[in-house]
């Protein structure tokens, strides 16, 4: 994964982009009927049920539009909240409320969907040794909130984007010449550049897996579609080798039974690609 300081500077991109697309030279409809001194006090209510995320982005967002805003955070992220509960209140200028409102809103019902379904399927593999990870399969221009739902969750995070880890795909071996000459070309641009990125190879059989163990260096084989027998068969194989890793269609009925074959790690796409967002809205408060 990529530094703290790399990640927060994707978070503040995402949020001068976000404010840019929505607000572009102003926010007319407040401009034209709240005067400029107006002061206003705001609360995030919850209408709905799941693990709560998206708070912290959320003072991230209100402390960029303006800095003279408070904000009173009354649950964090990571807590479970039910319908009713009112997450924070947002206190200072009432235009600059409503200037962050969407982007605010848009984050957080994104984010605690994903971490919602990411606390579900860590639930189901309690006991198993296994973790969850995400995928690259996120919405373009907002990775880094949906990988950080992921973290809140309870899941765990995959490579960031193309750049901090090698994954030799199907695609990638084909291209290559097969998988042996894929991981001796990967080996030598790392060395040649001074790189140090760690390498998975995907194995999409059995023949596959035992190719990619004659080659020193990989950090994980992905497992790809593997039936639960090949997978057993799999782990048992690579042992302490390397670490293991299946994905490939694995969903809520099959998650605990890929586990239990001995993996080290569950990838989702499902995690980020396929939620429903929380119905969470920010209502003035009139003392």
């Amino acid at each position: 994964m990529i530094s703290k300081e790399q990640f927060d500077r994707e978070v503040d991109l995402i949020i001068v982009n976000a404010i840019r697309e929505d607000v572009g030279d102003g926010d007319h409809s407040s401009l034209a009927c709240i005067p400029e001194e107006a002061r206003g006090k705001a609360k995030l209510l919850v209408k709905d049920r799941g693990v709560l995320a998206g708070v912290d982005f959320a003072q991230k967002v209100f402390k960029h539009v303006d800095e003279g805003l408070t904000v009173d955070v009354r649950i964090r992220d990571g807590q479970e909240v039910k319908q009713g509960d009112i997450v924070f209140y947002v206190e200072g200028s009432s235009r600059s409320i409503l200037k962050a409102e969407r982007l605010v809103l848009n984050a957080m019902q994104r984010m605690s969907a994903i971490a919602s379904k990411t606390a579900k399927y860590v639930k189901m593999l309690e006991g198993t040794g296994t973790g969850i990870l995400d995928t690259r399969k996120t919405t373009p221009g907002i990775r880094a909130l949906e990988k950080w739902a992921v973290k809140i969750g309870g899941g765990e995070n995959h490579r960031f984007a193309l750049y901090d880890m090698i994954m030799l795909k199907d695609n990638h071996i084909d291209f290559a010449g097969g998988i042996t000459q894929a991981i001796k070309k990967t080996k030598k641009y790392l060395e040649e550049r001074g790189k140090d990125l760690k390498i998975i190879v995907e194995a999409r059989n059995m023949e596959e897996v035992e190719e990619i163990l004659q080659s020193e260096g990989v950090y994980r084989i992905l497992l790809d579609n593997f039936t639960f027998e090949d997978t057993v068969k799999a782990v048992k194989r690579i042992g302490k080798k390397c670490q293991t890793e299946s994905s490939g269609g694995i969903d809520e009925t099959t998650i605990r039974k890929y586990a239990e074959c001995g993996v080290n790690y569950i990838s989702s796409g499902a995690l980020t690609h396929s939620v429903y967002n929380m119905d969470l809205s920010l209502k003035a408060v009139n003392d």
